[in-house]
């Protein structure tokens, strides 16, 4: 594993940076609730973003307080939740997502400046932001697509302070236009993970695999926002590592509690055949289980705080989760282990080192299920959380 002790400058600013509830704190309560970031596709080949984001109940819009909500996880509290603090990598997470966001660095800025992260610019090398075949030529604004990339480039920044970023806009949410910006994020010099916060209906790897299959990176996606569900393409891949959701209890930084999400994605592709590796922790699938490990994902319970855009000109302080905050997340563990071995699918790994892992063993994400683990937390292996969370690094 390559890890780096966070400078002590850095890692002191972390620690005291930003404001963070000292108790549990339920964002229901002050007169919020969830709300998609993106608009539902219902075609199959077209995918939708797995994010949601706290709103005013009053208003039905986020509240513009100038301020991180202080329900909302603060890097450092969620760095502690996983035994994360002190470590740092300087390798390259790749996001891929839909269309364009315009202020992208600009609020990545002020996302940075307010938890005390160094910056991470174009100027300074650390922030690159492409189209999907490589090049400068961006996609037009979607303020829906725009929250999404918001959430996951600050969840990144959140989990490895120090690692690069490269965003890859794919020009549409189809499955093809998004896989092509896979496979040209996996190009890019010092990229060791993908992540993937988005699903489609449960496609085939015969016909879509091919933009995925990418042994020796972390390509991670989202298991989506749904509950039970059955399979969701890209994490219905067998080259994906399925990422689920927890609603996660922070005091301070201490871990109070971990559940499986309500909302948490689950299920079984009927098309992609089965993880061998996972052959031994009765999943109960006859292909392809979903899903294989999981981090913070509730917006309410476990969402982070976000510079969240609002228009393409304007942004604010937002509570956001939705499996789209776990994606990146472990995507950025994957990171900070130091990658992934040459020729290797990722999503065997933590199969084999399940111990290292944090189980979740409670919650549920539907009222009645044919199969009581894949909508049920358990001791092993389970729909919603997969084998668990991340403790440390050595589960990766």
């Amino acid at each position: 594993m390559k890890k780096q002790v966070l400078a002590g400058a850095l890692g002191l600013v972390a620690l005291l940076g930003g404001t963070f509830a000292t108790a549990p704190a339920d964002a229901a309560a002050h007169g919020r609730h969830a709300v998609r970031v993106c608009a539902a596709s219902s075609t199959a080949t077209v995918a939708s973003c797995s994010s949601k984001v706290m709103v005013s109940d009053a208003t039905g819009k986020v509240d513009a307080s100038g301020t991180p909500p202080a329900s909302a996880m603060t890097p450092v509290q969620l760095r502690a939740a996983y035994g994360l603090n002190g470590l740092d990598a300087t390798s390259t997470v790749a996001i891929v997502d839909a269309y364009g966001y315009t202020n992208l660095e600009r609020d990545l800025g002020t996302y940075r400046s307010q938890f005390g992260l160094t910056p991470c610019t174009k100027a300074n090398k650390c922030l690159r932001v492409i189209d999907q075949n490589g090049g400068t030529s961006l996609p037009r604004m979607n303020v829906g697509w725009a929250g999404e990339q918001a959430l996951d480039v600050d969840a990144v920044s959140a989990i490895c302070p120090s690692c690069k970023i490269v965003v890859v806009q794919a020009k549409s949410a189809s499955i093809v236009d998004l896989g092509t910006a896979v496979n040209t994020a996996a190009k890019q010099a010092g990229v060791v993970a993908i992540s993937n916060s988005y699903g489609g209906g449960d496609l085939a790897d015969a016909t879509y695999g091919k933009y995925y299959n990418h042994p020796g990176f972390a390509v991670t996606a989202s298991t989506g926002d749904n509950g039970y569900q059955g399979g969701s393409f890209p994490a219905s891949s067998d080259y994906a590592v399925a990422v689920g959701g927890t609603s996660l209890v922070m005091s301070g930084l201490t871990r109070v509690s971990e559940g499986a999400w309500s909302g948490a994605g689950s299920g079984c592709s009927t098309v992609n055949t089965a993880l061998a590796a996972a052959a031994s922790f009765g999943t109960g699938c006859a292909k392809r289980a979903i899903s294989d490990v999981s981090a913070a994902a509730d917006p309410n319970k476990g969402g982070m705080a976000v510079y969240y855009p609002t228009s393409s000109k304007s942004s604010t302080w937002a509570q956001v989760g939705g499996t789209s905050e776990a994606a990146p997340i472990i995507a950025s563990v994957f990171a900070l282990a130091g990658g992934v071995p040459a020729g290797v699918q990722a999503n065997t790994i933590p199969y084999g080192h399940a111990g290292s892992l944090r189980d979740i063993t409670s919650g549920t994400n539907a009222t009645s299920c044919p199969t009581t683990q894949w909508c049920a937390a358990r001791t092993g292996w389970d729909g919603p959380t997969g084998l668990g969370v991340p403790n440390g690094v050595g589960g990766f």
